[in-house]
């Protein structure tokens, strides 16, 4: 028998509001965005619970694979591609002309994107260089960790890892860096966890790329690795899912990869695994 999930009433929520983020029309000079469609019929009635059913009542290890071989089955986007998508899954809810940036959390025109010192470009919070995927499509184009960012933050960041500390970052209120980490404003610091985490379990060694794992390191370098679990984990737990994380999980689920960042969907399974 089909069970109605607890998060049932959230995502048809959030599909509906999906449909109100949507931009009427594109401004003059701005690349039209596709709005969202309403909630696949997974994510109404049907339940969350049926897309993570394999994976019940495990933990450790055991779930980390089961949420694997779930995750993996998607649609990709080209590291072009993600330009547009971007407009769209980190839309501001409060000016649909508008994406927030990730780190500095101001919202800024969806035409000003590019290479200039004051545009927003694609910013990677699992380091391209962390495993040497670069922009591939695969982990170097999935959308659960690609977020829009000002060109001179995401410069500073560059592939350091994450811990706590440093010194404040300019345009980045909140944010603090020192020369081998990044420490992200309050309000994404449990975004920042959870896309890494994800990225951990979606990309274990298949597909042709490295296996990607979290540790308790900074200065991972080169390696597939990114660091630190352990403040990470308290990061998760700081900051949970809010509404625009949310329907950003289900945006690009309804409309864009067909997959789900379980850590979004459920949280408590960060503690279960690591």
């Amino acid at each position: 028998m089909i069970r109605t999930s607890r998060l049932a009433p959230l995502a048809a929520g959030l599909a509906a509001t999906a449909l109100l983020f949507a931009p009427a029309h594109a401004s003059a000079g701005q690349v039209p965005v596709a709005a969202a469609p309403a909630a696949a019929p997974l994510a109404g009635s049907v339940s969350v619970d049926a897309y993570y059913a394999s994976a019940e009542g495990k933990t450790g290890p055991a779930l980390k694979s089961a949420l694997h071989e779930i995750i993996k089955v998607q649609s990709k986007v080209t590291y072009d591609q993600v330009w547009n998508a971007l407009k769209v899954t980190d839309e501001d809810p409060a000016n649909h002309n508008n994406v927030i940036l990730v780190y500095s959390g101001r919202s800024q025109s969806k035409s000003t994107n590019g290479g200039g010192a004051n545009d927003w470009n694609r910013e990677h919070v699992w380091a391209k260089s962390h495993g040497d995927f670069g922009t591939a499509t695969g982990p170097g184009t999935d959308l659960h960790h690609l977020r829009p960012e000002d060109v001179t933050v995401n410069s500073t960041r560059g592939n350091k890892d994450f811990d706590k500390g440093g010194s404040p970052v300019a345009e980045a209120p909140g944010s603090f860096t020192d020369s081998d980490s990044f420490e992200p404003r309050d309000a994404v610091k449990g975004d920042v966890a959870r896309m890494l985490l994800y990225m951990a379990v979606r990309y274990d060694g298949g597909d042709g790329f490295a296996d990607l794992e979290l540790n308790d390191k900074v200065n991972n370098g080169t390696a597939p690795a990114i660091g630190r679990i352990s403040v990470l984990k308290q990061w998760s737990q700081q900051d949970p899912p809010d509404a625009f994380e949310q329907r950003r999980n289900q945006v690009i689920y309804d409309t864009y990869q067909h997959n789900r960042n379980p850590f979004i969907d459920h949280p408590e399974w960060v503690a279960q695994i690591w």
